[in-house]
């Protein structure tokens, strides 16, 4: 069955970095284009960045745009979203989306930015 397992959310200060990591299992990855979304507290999940197959075209929110990178390892079934220049408003539970005629959603993984 198809699997996706978001990890590398947590506590950052404002400024500062994270992670994030999804990994993929039950289908063919390198098949599927990727996408990661969020929600915030009392707001509706919105969408953060998309890559294609093969990590060439990326796209990206504007509230992000130039502060995170998607990419993905095909070798490794794994979508990463690298996050810079945290603000308090990227403040969400973040998931992890694959693509295709059938959505597939991650469990999410918390990311709190905060001094």
């Amino acid at each position: 069955q198809v699997q996706l397992v978001e990890s590398g959310g947590g506590l950052v200060q404002p400024g500062g970095s994270l992670r994030l990591s999804c990994e993929a299992s039950g289908f063919t990855f390198q098949n599927y284009p990727m996408s990661w979304y969020r929600q915030a507290p009392g707001k509706e999940r919105e969408w953060v960045a998309s890559i294609r197959l093969t990590g060439g075209s990326t796209s990206y929110a504007s509230s992000v745009k130039g502060r995170f990178t998607i990419s993905r390892d095909n070798a490794k079934n794994t979508v990463y979203l690298q996050m810079s220049s945290l603000e308090p408003e990227d403040t969400a539970v973040y998931y992890c989306r694959r693509g295709g005629s059938v959505a597939y959603w991650g469990q999410g993984t918390q990311v709190t930015v905060s001094s």
